[in-house]
Parts: C-alpha cells; sequence; structure tokens
C-alpha cells in the first residue's frame, strides 16, 4: 500500500480550514494533519514539536488576531519562529492571510494596520511574475478573490511581489523556491462562507459598508467559479514544490 503524504496545517480558527484546496490534497495522495493553534495558547512551545525541516508541506492559515499580538498569543512567536527555519531551509511552505503575514515578519517585513479593511470580493493584479506562477490561474480574467484582513505588511528583502489589489499593493509573494505567501482566500467556498458569516459576525457589523447580505449575494456569484480556479491554482503550486 502506497504511504500517504503529510500535510501539516496550522489552523487559528476550526471553521477557518482548507476548504476546497482539502479535494486537491486528496486526489494528490496527501493526509491533512490539522494542528489547532490554540491547544498551545497555554504551553505555546509545544508547538515546537512540529518537524520545521520536514519535506512536507506545512500551511499556516488565516484568523482574526494579529501577528502583533505575541503578548496575548505567545504561540504566535513560536509558530514565527518555525517559519524561519523553514524558510532558512527553503521548505515547501503555504501562507495564507494571517499565515502570509507571519511569512512576511519572519522575514524581517513589518506588519501593521491598513487604511482601511478589505473584506469582500476584489479582482487580483498579478505582476509579470505572478503571470508566470501558479497565481496564473487567480487573475481577474479568471476569477474574484475572497478579501479579510484589516493589516497589512511590506514586501520582505529579495521576495518576488506576484499580486496586488487595488487597495493593497502587497498582496501576494514568493520566496526561493517553495515559499508562498497569500494576504488573499483561494482555498474559500460557498458553503464555507457561511461558517465565516457566522464566526467573523461582530466584525462584519462593525466594518462599514460591509453586510451579511451582500457578502453572501457577491459569495453566490463568485465562490463557485473560484473554487474551480482555486484548486487548478493549488494543483499547479503543489505539484511543483513538492
Amino acid at each position: 500500500m502506497t504511504k500517504l503524504k503529510t500535510v501539516n496545517v496550522i489552523r487559528h480558527l476550526a471553521f477557518e480550514d482548507m476548504a476546497s484546496f482539502s479535494a486537491v490534497l486528496q486526489i494528490n495522495g496527501y493526509q491533512i494533519n490539522y494542528i489547532e493553534a490554540a491547544d498551545f495558547a497555554l504551553k505555546p512551545d509545544g508547538l515546537k514539536q512540529v518537524d520545521a525541516l520536514s519535506d512536507d508541506l506545512l500551511v499556516v492559515l488565516g484568523g482574526p488576531i494579529s501577528v502583533n499580538d505575541g503578548d496575548m498569543f505567545p504561540f504566535i512567536d513560536v509558530e514565527i519562529g518555525l517559519l524561519k527555519q523553514r524558510i532558512a531551509a527553503d521548505k515547501p511552505t503555504l501562507g495564507i492571510c494571517l499565515g502570509a503575514q507571519m511569512i512576511a515578519r519572519a522575514l524581517g517585513a513589518e506588519v501593521y494596520s491598513g487604511e482601511s479593511k478589505e473584506i469582500g470580493w476584489y479582482a487580483l493584479q498579478l505582476t509579470l511574475e505572478g503571470e508566470q506562477s501558479a497565481l496564473r490561474y487567480l487573475s481577474a480574467n479568471h476569477c474574484s478573490m475572497l478579501h479579510w484582513h484589516g493589516e497589512t505588511f511590506d514586501l520582505p528583502e529579495n521576495a518576488v511581489l506576484l499580486a496586488s489589489s487595488e487597495n493593497y499593493k502587497n498582496q501576494a509573494f514568493s520566496y526561493g523556491e517553495n515559499v508562498l505567501a497569500l494576504q488573499f482566500h483561494p482555498e474559500i467556498t460557498q458553503r464555507s462562507m457561511e461558517k465565516w458569516f457566522i464566526g467573523h459576525i461582530g466584525e462584519i457589523m462593525r466594518t462599514d459598508g460591509v453586510s451579511v447580505e451582500r457578502l453572501r449575494r457577491d459569495t453566490q456569484q463568485f465562490a463557485n467559479q473560484l473554487e474551480v480556479q482555486g484548486e487548478l491554482f493549488f494543483n499547479s503550486w503543489i505539484n511543483k514544490v513538492t
């Protein structure tokens, strides 16, 4: 029997998971090992059990906390330390939203509040390098993209900018051959968004111009196409780096 390969996924909220990417991993013979960040809130050093130098793919997902909340959530600094080791070894690593901001911080870049929150469906603007990467499947010609963040980051030194949006220049970058940081959410599905509406209702209600009704309407319009394109993107990227 062929042994399944493993993808280690650090998850900060139970409902922010691999979503559409799960099917891609299954087809490619991977099993997902979710590592719940909250399990290490009281003993953050326990996260060090994750093998930083493993050839298995590591994915760090999003969440409503900040890279700068290390005093409240010490496991954040442990995660960043883990990412520093993986980046130095150029091991396959993907960061989504908060995960991307952690990669940026691990590379020495500043992470800070943006001028406004970017919550909703907006097109990606790919750079030339982005058009030549797996992100080509996520261009504005193919789909709209879900954005959900209030912070941004400076582009790390020696990183390659891959995508921007109308409001934020630094939306995606690569570093080395195997490290990718995405500020947005290509993994989302229409069904999983309903969990986000419940879990993030406080932020939705506090953000001008954002409502469940509008987000649901746009999700119904854009999510199914993003699911198709997101799977194409992720399949292309994991087959390149693993």
